[in-house]
């Protein structure tokens, strides 16, 4: 089970901090208060981005730092080199904003990081908030506010939609948790899931799909055996047509049963999970 701890961590750093999306982000971060202690960029070690140090490798920083937290927003193409880089630093968490990351490539991650110390989240993915805490990644933290729900989700979008509906409604959120769309990721549904189960101070879970894969029946067969919370889970997609990609690289609807927004909500429902056909009237739902 992931240890919750980890998302927690004090020391955050930034890997491609000097790009574009991580100079932008980095500020939104320190703007909430997450403790971004250094980034990397190979190419420009001993600058800073507001005072924050920059270095050319997470092993320099370790030089001078404990490091919790990695965010990464390097490149697609290089993308793998990197986090290939924070688990061999054994950074106990790891969050992959980057899109379009080659499948070839997060198979090769998935692999490294099996035995490893490290928790991957993402890639493709808006990273994980904690309102209150501490924000990694880039979800508007804006839309949220403290409270006792956890929300797991593989939309990006979808998930912004959730927290400002659970705030409207009166549902502050402890957990906000973007795994990613992408056929190949690092933590799932069920590792959420199992997490928000042995936290006391979670209440209730929210939890987002999308068509395509089977992620969402495997995460209903663990609601219905291991979950004692109340799950609201909603399954984009209702009225895809099959064959044809919607959105991220995950979501595309195969010939699988179990594959459309419509097989999902109906197994989910069946698992014992509070289900609605779109995010408004599932938050309805919430209590």
């Amino acid at each position: 089970m992931i240890d919750r701890a980890i998302f927690t961590g004090k020391n955050v750093i930034v890997q491609g901090i000097t790009g574009t999306h991580g100079t932008f982000h980095t500020r939104n971060m320190v703007a909430y208060g997450t403790n971004i202690i250094a980034g990397t960029s190979p190419t420009k070690a001993g600058a800073d981005v507001d005072g924050i140090p920059v270095y050319a490798t997470i092993t320099d920083i370790q030089k001078d730092f404990t490091i919790d937290i990695s965010v990464i927003f390097v490149p697609a193409p290089f993308a793998k080199s990197a986090i290939f880089e924070a688990i061999n630093a054994n950074v106990p968490l790891i969050i992959c904003i980057t899109e379009n990351i080659p499948v070839h490539d997060m198979l090769q991650i998935r692999q490294r990081i099996v035995g490893k110390s490290s928790t991957l989240i993402g890639p493709n993915c808006p990273g994980v908030l904690l309102p209150g805490f501490h924000n990694l990644g880039i979800t508007p933290a804006r839309l949220a506010t403290p409270g006792d729900t956890a929300v797991v989700s593989r939309s990006g979008t979808l998930t912004y939609e959730a927290m400002d509906l659970l705030t409207r409604h009166g549902f502050g959120q402890k957990y906000i948790i973007g795994i990613g769309g992408d056929m190949i990721r690092g933590t799932g549904f069920i590792e959420c899931l199992e997490m928000f189960e042995a936290d006391p101070d979670v209440k209730r879970i929210v939890m987002i799909g999308e068509i395509g894969g089977t992620d969402e029946a495997e995460a209903g067969e663990f609601i219905k055996s291991s979950v004692t919370k109340p799950v609201y889970a909603y399954v984009a997609g209702h009225s895809a047509p099959a064959g044809v990609q919607m959105g991220h690289a995950g979501a595309i609807l195969g010939s699988n049963a179990l594959e459309s927004a419509e097989a999902k909500t109906k197994h989910l429902a069946e698992c014992g999970a509070i289900t609605a056909d779109s995010i408004n009237d599932l938050i309805a739902k919430v209590n």
